[in-house]
């Protein structure tokens, strides 16, 4: 069944992306960031919808109140490219931004057009040094605007739901260019399984569920900070326990 049912979701999420992409166009030129920002949400919800075709469900669980007046910084493990979506969407009162790599900056209809003009910024792996700076610029965009920045610090995602080593550059750079955000460690699970058998098809009947663990505050020694977002994350990830 998987079969049948991916083709027929590629072709839905495909619709999305070209009928969202001049959406995004008119909304940035002729409406605003705001407009913009909330083209963006709602195509990211209905990338979501879109899954509903492969019996894909979703439960996001965010308990606390986490304002909206100061920066974030969001740090969750990273399953697959869908892990993005839904964060978009139940995020969204707080502009969530990203650190991406440069490739996913063109030939991808509305995701492309939305990483260079929302806000989110490309990284050249290849390229420590504009990498680098790319994040700080990030850092301090978020601490201007009280924004908030997603960084997925396992740097590649996990095929197999197990987490990765963190990657910390990235993290201590967004810390120290947005002194006064909260972070918030999210723990994901069951993303790799749409991609279970590789890009085509798509694994069906999965239930991905995101866990929001209580936001951290940027104080003290950066590298215990850093300690306390990875026991966070990891201790919310299902196939890891």
């Amino acid at each position: 069944m998987a079969y049948p049912l991916t083709f027929l979701y590629l072709i839905f999420f495909g619709s999305c992306l070209l009928v969202f992409h001049p959406v995004q166009w008119a909304c940035f030129n002729w409406l605003g960031y705001g407009a913009h920002k909330k083209s963006v949400s709602l195509l990211n919800l209905c990338l979501m919808r879109c899954t509903h075709l492969l019996g894909t469900t979703y439960s996001f669980r965010n308990p606390h109140q986490i304002p909206t007046d100061r920066p974030l910084i969001i740090v969750p493990n990273h399953q697959s490219m869908h892990d993005i979506p839904p964060i978009i969407w139940f995020m969204r009162k707080h502009h969530p931004k990203f650190v991406s790599k440069m490739e996913l900056g063109k030939g991808i209809p509305s995701v492309s057009y939305n990483l260079r003009h929302g806000g989110s910024v490309l990284i050249d792996r290849k390229d420590n040094k504009q990498a680098l700076g790319e994040i700080v610029k990030l850092g301090k965009y978020i601490e201007r605007h009280h924004r908030s920045a997603v960084i997925f610090p396992e740097g590649t995602r996990s095929r197999t739901g197990h987490p990765k080593p963190f990657k910390t550059t990235g993290l201590k750079l967004l810390m120290r260019n947005a002194p006064s955000a909260l972070v918030v460690p999210i723990s994901i699970n069951n993303s790799w399984k749409m991609l279970r058998y590789g890009k085509f098809p798509n694994g069906i009947g999965s239930h991905i569920t995101y866990e929001v663990h209580p936001p951290i505050e940027v104080k003290g020694n950066l590298d215990s900070v850093l300690s306390q977002v990875e026991k966070a994350v990891v201790s919310g990830i299902s196939s890891f326990q």
